[in-house]
């Protein structure tokens, strides 16, 4: 009696094994996800190196750097208040200044983020195609750069909020998750754009007009309670319509946010996370042979 060998299962290659790669250019579709964000949050310091030395190339560690990056939006909201306020005879207030200055740091997160994922992947093309890693890692290391130059503005708005005697209790605490909300949808947006740019190489030349419209349909050079009624619906199809509303209801009133606000703010800040990792990585091998 003659005996056959039965065919050995075939295991799935580890795509990130440090040992060997092997890159399969037109080959599109979802890795195992699970496998995949295991290995992202294992190699989340290169993430994390990748903006320390992109910061570095800025001036980030150096005085003039970090004054430099506070100046920045510091003089664009002097800029927008006295523009709104000729606009407006003179009819804002000191608190609207705060009002403009916490909403333009919050919106410069965001769109400093998306800003530099859009170049992620296109500037790291040597990287891809010489190391195997989550590519997921060059659009979170903008979002990490871009919280980075965040945080020292928070330092900035303080003394102002205190001085002009801007709510101070404990409502002050959803700013936690707010901020939180914020690096949620940067993240999601930061994967959208890094794949898309892979694609529209044109994309980026026009991202500059985009995050100013952006800016303007945003309540920050605005109150949002002064959005008239039949406007209202555009603060809930913005995606930081109802974040930042929710921002100014926080630091200008020292008032909880809504559960509209949250409930919206919420939605398109995880949907933009899902929608963006699905899509980035269901395209992550083709961009070998794209770049």
């Amino acid at each position: 009696m003659t005996t056959t060998a039965q065919p050995q299962p075939h295991h799935r290659e580890n795509d990130f094994a440090e040992q060997h790669h092997v890159y399969e250019p037109h080959l599109v579709g979802l890795p195992p996800l699970g496998q995949y964000l295991r290995e992202a949050w294992r190699r989340r310091s290169f993430a994390q190196e990748l903006a320390r030395t992109k910061l570095r190339s800025q001036n980030f560690n150096t005085a003039l750097g970090q004054l430099w990056l506070v100046l920045n939006p510091l003089l664009l909201a002097c800029v927008y208040f006295i523009l709104v306020d000729i606009l407006r005879a003179g009819g804002r207030g000191e608190d609207f200044f705060a009002h403009l200055m916490a909403g333009i740091f919050a919106y410069y997160f965001v769109s400093g983020a998306v800003r530099n994922a859009t170049k992620s992947v296109v500037g790291g093309g040597r990287l891809i195609l010489n190391t195997a890693f989550p590519r997921v890692l060059l659009p979170l290391s903008a979002v990490i750069i871009a919280f980075k130059r965040f945080l020292p503005t928070v330092v900035i708005y303080v003394p102002v909020h205190l001085a002009l005697g801007l709510p101070t209790g404990p409502e002050l605490l959803w700013l936690f998750p707010l901020v939180g909300l914020l690096v949620v949808i940067a993240t999601g947006l930061s994967m959208i754009v890094a794949a898309l740019q892979v694609y529209f190489r044109d994309l980026k030349n026009f991202m500059p007009y985009l995050l100013r419209v952006w800016l303007y349909g945003s309540p920050v050079l605005y109150y949002a309670s002064e959005m008239p009624e039949q406007y209202r619906f555009l603060l809930d199809i913005n995606p930081l319509g109802q974040l930042l509303a929710a921002w100014s209801t926080v630091l200008d009133q020292g008032q909880a946010p809504t559960s509209q606000q949250l409930l919206v703010a919420s939605a398109w800040a995880f949907g933009f996370l899902v929608v963006g990792f699905l899509y980035f990585v269901s395209r992550e091998r083709d961009f070998a042979v794209r770049l």
